[in-house]
């Protein structure tokens, strides 16, 4: 069985190393968001060594791991779960250089579950790895697999979303658009608002024209409030949400809060119940404007009742840890007070699996 697309038929359809890297402009930026590093103050949770091994020494070092009797899954943990992802793409060229097999290969061989998928998706480039998530949500039907698209264009900056179109495209011989486009699980006008999302190339500075504002949070509002008298997903509604910066949307939202007593994702909270465009338009809100509230949703919800959602709880802490998991970490004891994420994540998971999502979390 496929576990998280990390089959060895999966992972051949990688693309190659050297293609895929090539949108990291600088080592020391964590999976592939350049902009969201840019700051003064980083909102990445994993922690780095000081000073860092070679790739050759960690390859080195991961060959042992994983040779012999049994394999040595604390110290992959310790040497993959604290590197940037810059990192882990020179390890994995220095790893097949010196043994002729790809790190990704050895371990799908060495490890198995959910510790497995976490430790594949990980390692993966980040670019990659959206195209693979997104590629799987496209089988599959449900909300959740729908937040998993919209993750993938919204939560993101134009440069890494424009790298998930080109590994997806050498990935699978296909557009994205095109399969998003093509998709018969999704119906309009959702499918018209996924589209527009994933081909989507934003600019990414911080000028805002607060006359726009004024005028798009009034077309936002006539849109959202206007409950049962009109559909969700207007044009106005996919070209606002689908084509503007994210400086500009916040500038939006904002006048729409002042304006109309009430923040717009409250106001869709307040249609999900009744439906499901509600849903998924709130989804890009927040992943557009405050991706943390998203994220720290995304991590309780697959731990609150009957089981756990590992899946969701994996790519929630993997896609999030090099970009914002301290934000997501603090709005997650906002918005769950008295809980934190370590917390959750140790109540619901055990083993070498709990140990790379605790250190992916980093200290709280």
């Amino acid at each position: 069985m496929c576990c998280w697309c990390s089959c060895l038929e999966c992972i051949h359809n990688i693309p190659p190393l050297n293609l895929l890297f090539l949108h990291f402009t600088d080592p020391a930026l964590p999976a592939g968001e350049e902009g969201a590093a840019s700051g003064p103050v980083s909102m990445a949770s994993i922690s780095v060594p000081n000073p860092v091994p070679s790739a050759t020494e960690d390859a080195e070092n991961i060959r042992k791991a994983v040779q012999g009797w049994g394999t040595d899954e604390k110290a992959l943990i310790e040497i993959l779960g604290h590197r940037t992802a810059a990192q882990r793409a020179e390890i994995a060229v220095a790893y097949e250089g010196l043994y002729n097999e790809p790190l990704l290969d050895r371990l799908h061989s060495e490890l198995s579950g959910d510790f497995r998928s976490a430790m594949m998706l990980w390692t993966m480039d980040p670019a990659a790895r959206d195209a693979k998530l997104a590629h799987k949500a496209l089988k599959k039907k449900g909300e959740r697999h729908v937040w998993v698209l919209i993750e993938v264009a919204c939560a993101s900056s134009p440069d890494h979303l424009a790298a998930v179109r080109k590994a997806y495209r050498a990935a699978y011989s296909a557009s994205l658009e095109e399969d998003v486009a093509t998709c018969p699980l999704y119906k309009e006008p959702l499918k018209q608002f996924l589209v527009r999302l994933v081909t989507s190339y934003r600019y990414s500075g911080e000028v805002v024209d607060g006359e726009l504002a004024r005028a798009e949070a009034a077309a936002l509002r006539d849109a959202v409030v206007a409950a049962g008298k009109q559909p969700l997903l207007t044009g106005d509604v996919v070209r606002i949400v689908g084509t503007r910066s994210k400086a500009q949307l916040k500038a939006t939202f904002e006048r729409f809060r002042q304006e109309h007593g009430k923040a717009i994702d409250d106001v869709l909270e307040e249609r999900r119940g009744s439906d499901h465009l509600a849903a998924a338009l709130k989804t890009a809100v927040w992943c557009l404007a405050s991706p943390e509230k998203h994220f720290a949703e995304v991590i309780r919800s697959s731990i609150v009742g009957l089981g756990t959602d590992e899946e969701s709880l994996t790519r929630a802490i993997v896609s999030r840890a090099e970009v914002d998991m301290q934000k997501v970490k603090e709005e997650y004891k906002v918005m769950y007070p008295n809980k934190t994420v370590t917390s959750d994540v140790n109540g619901d998971t055990s083993s070498y699996y709990n140990g790379i999502l605790i250190t992916l979390v980093g200290p709280e």
